[in-house]
């Protein structure tokens, strides 16, 4: 339920922020919220679509094997979490300058309203459909059931649309790079235990070796099953008894991701300088 808080809030207050800055800017121009409305529900109409297209896919590959097939959605969703973190660390703050201008715009006679339809329905169309792909791999991954899933995204909702309206609101003074800093080390982590559960499904399905099964026990410890254990699970990606694959590939990703977003803000700091 964690992951999927995490998840959720993050992807939902990344949509909030870049609606809040629109509304912010256009805040005195007649008729804007109808167009903001509009691109809200389509950008959500958009997402069912995907999920809907998600079941589709999953019931046409069932033909791949359940180990092969669980495997190749986490990897996406890997590739999806490190693409989202990389390409976040050096372009979240100028999203966020691309949609004050465009607020800007439609302010000064510019640019018409519609553009708010596209601007905001493009916004939540993005973010909803990373949702829908990142839930599907935290369900394959931790094997939740339906309620823990949308408990966690119910709370990820109300937590990332009550700081989006907080920050509209100018009521919350806390530098986004907080929180997107707090948020990326835990999307880095759980998509690291992602990539590890893919390798358990592929020593599973015998494509790859195990190496060392398991390359430790801490079950009579620490069990999976206990609180402890579950929350540990979701943050970092914690397994009891793993292979040793498991661990390298864990690794791997943690630095792979770390390296990309540390090698897109090199230039940054070289401006700064």
């Amino acid at each position: 339920m964690f992951g999927t808080a995490v998840i959720v809030f993050r992807e939902v207050l990344e949509a909030a922020i870049i609606i809040g800055i629109v509304a912010a800017a256009t805040r005195d121009v007649p008729g804007r919220s109808r167009w903001i409305v509009g691109g809200l529900l389509l950008g959500l109409i958009g997402s069912a679509l995907v999920a809907a297209s998600t079941r589709q896919i999953s019931e046409f590959a069932d033909g791949l094997g359940q180990e092969l097939f669980n495997a190749i959605i986490l990897g996406v969703a890997v590739l999806m979490l490190a693409w989202h973190n990389i390409w976040m660390a050096s372009h979240g703050q100028q999203l966020a300058a691309n949609a004050r201008k465009v607020g800007t715009a439609i302010r000064e006679g510019v640019s018409e309203l519609s553009v708010l339809l596209a601007v905001v329905g493009i916004a939540v169309l993005r973010e909803g459909s990373e949702t829908v792909l990142f839930l599907y791999g935290i369900a394959t991954s931790d094997q939740v059931g339906a309620s823990a899933l949308l408990l966690g995204g119910a709370v990820g909702v109300a937590a990332g649309v009550a700081v989006g309206y907080t920050l509209y609101k100018g009521l919350l003074r806390i530098p986004m790079r907080w929180f997107f800093s707090a948020t990326s080390v835990l999307v880095l982590l759980l998509a690291a235990g992602m990539a590890s559960q893919a390798a358990h499904y592929l020593i599973q399905a015998d494509l790859i070796p195990s190496l060392i099964t398991p390359l430790w026990d801490t079950s009579s410890v620490l069990p999976e099953k206990s609180i402890p254990g579950m929350l540990l699970h979701n943050l970092v990606g914690y397994d009891a008894s793993p292979a040793a694959m498991q661990l390298v590939f864990y690794i791997v990703t943690l630095v792979a991701i770390w390296s990309g977003m540390k090698l897109v803000n090199q230039p940054k700091k070289l401006r700064e300088i």
